[in-house]
């Protein structure tokens, strides 16, 4: 990709993103994602409404008037995107494929962070770690995990869940929100998402294409399996390989659903084109 076109898709997602969170999310996601406590903040007159238990009895003493010490949340939150980038990811066939939804959800999320002055860090996942951006605070931090997500060329076809989580527990000190963009094409992984729900909240953002649920009736056709490269020929409108492709989605899905249940941390699941502003406002609100 040439860098005028490169600096044209950044910018565009950029605006993209900030209008979103400006306009959207900035309110909703600070209270759906609560800081690590409440700090003292300084001591002001009492006014009606007060907490009485946050009177500061010693200053109100000595000045003869009632004072009451206020508190301040204790924002610092780190907030990691796991990304997929196995070739399953690459599969879409409405307005966009799964990587392209992942991508916009992902600066989104991202941008909400910096307005809340959180952190933003970024793993990129396949069978391994492909790459790691520490979280840090700014603008021009989530400029550059843009312009890695853009332009990140996957090292591997097959995808490793647990090995992306292990690895986030390994470079991280503190809880912190985690969220998963994948199409949870893999299994395995329900142990190691418990250990790590434990430790950090964990959101799951599932996306999957229409294509996935049913294939189009057209008779005779060659498939390949994205990420082991084995290819089959199916006749598409044999009623047998219809129900079995259509099972295997749904295994995908209901062993997302459980395995995060399970865990005890957040779904999301939506398709390709579908309207991921709105799951993200629903999300948001249904956590606050």
């Amino acid at each position: 990709m040439e860098v005028s076109e490169l600096l044209k898709k950044v910018r565009a997602l950029e605006i993209k993103s900030k209008r979103l969170t400006n306009h959207l999310f900035t309110g909703e996601y600070h209270t759906a994602f609560r800081g690590q406590g409440m700090a003292f903040k300084e001591v002001r007159e009492y006014q009606p409404g007060d907490d009485v238990r946050f009177i500061d009895w010693n200053v109100s003493a000595r000045m003869g008037h009632t004072y009451s010490k206020i508190f301040e949340e204790e924002r610092e939150l780190s907030v990691y995107l796991l990304i997929d980038v196995s070739a399953s990811s690459l599969f879409g066939t409405f307005k966009q494929n799964k990587q392209e939804l992942i991508v916009e959800m992902a600066a989104v999320i991202a941008f909400s962070a910096i307005t809340n002055n959180d952190k933003a860090g970024l793993i990129f996942f396949s069978d391994k770690v492909e790459k790691y951006i520490p979280a840090k605070k700014g603008k021009e931090h989530v400029l550059y995990m843009m312009r890695e997500m853009i332009t990140h060329q996957a090292h591997s076809s097959h995808t490793d869940i647990t090995k992306a989580i292990a690895y986030l527990n390994s470079v991280t000190k503190h809880k912190s929100i985690v969220f998963i963009l994948s199409d949870f094409a893999d299994a395995g992984y329900e142990q190691s998402l418990k250990v790590a729900a434990r430790r950090h909240d964990i959101i799951g953002v599932q996306v999957h294409d229409k294509r996935d649920i049913e294939l189009p009736k057209i008779g005779l056709l060659q498939l390949q399996d994205a990420e082991t490269g084995k290819t089959i020929l199916i006749n598409t409108k044999d009623k047998l390989t219809q129900y079995e492709y259509n099972r295997q989605y749904k295994k995908i899905q209901e062993d997302a659903k459980q395995n995060f249940r399970l865990a005890g941390a957040d779904l999301i699941q939506l398709a390709t084109g579908d309207d991921y502003v709105k799951a993200l406002q629903e999300f948001f609100m249904k956590r606050a």
